[in-house]
């Protein structure tokens, strides 16, 4: 989900709600305590420089159990940290303090917003002699069958 999208919803919402894939909730006096933009500027393994730009969430629980973030405040919050740290329309990327901090996308479910699981990829896989999905389905579908004379 892109920053203009969540300044959209927020302004349909009575309350805000965020949901793990697992279906439990992110506790509901939950505070958002970092809105930022993350600027990543790397190299892949296969050499290749490249950059990365999102919009960051921390999402955390205090011990103020009748804290309620209302969807205006988060709406101020955003408009605030794009204004003042000139943050672009990126996807967002939440932190959640789970077992360790962990590193979520952000959906939508068209009642409340659902922390999505990211995953590691390799993003230079040919450069690393990893054969590609497609050569491995290939590979599998003209394997040599019994009687086939392949073998």
């Amino acid at each position: 989900m892109k920053l203009s999208e969540i300044k959209q919803i927020l302004t349909t919402l009575d309350h805000v709600e965020f949901q793990l894939e697992d279906g439990s909730f992110v506790p509901e006096h939950f505070h958002v305590t970092e809105v930022g933009q993350i600027n990543k500027h790397f190299i892949d393994c296969g050499g290749v420089t490249r950059t990365e730009n999102t919009v960051n969430f921390q999402l955390w629980n205090a011990d103020d159990y009748e804290h309620r973030l209302k969807p205006g405040k988060l709406l101020h919050i955003i408009e605030l940290s794009e204004k003042t740290l000139h943050i672009g329309d990126h996807e967002i990327e939440v932190e959640y303090q789970s077992g360790t901090i962990g590193k979520y996308g952000l959906a939508f479910n068209g009642k409340h917003f659902i922390l999505t699981a990211k995953t590691t990829a390799c993003l230079a896989e040919d450069a690393c002699g990893i054969p590609s999905r497609l050569t491995v389905v290939e590979s599998k579908s003209n394997a040599c069958t019994p009687g086939s004379g392949c073998c």
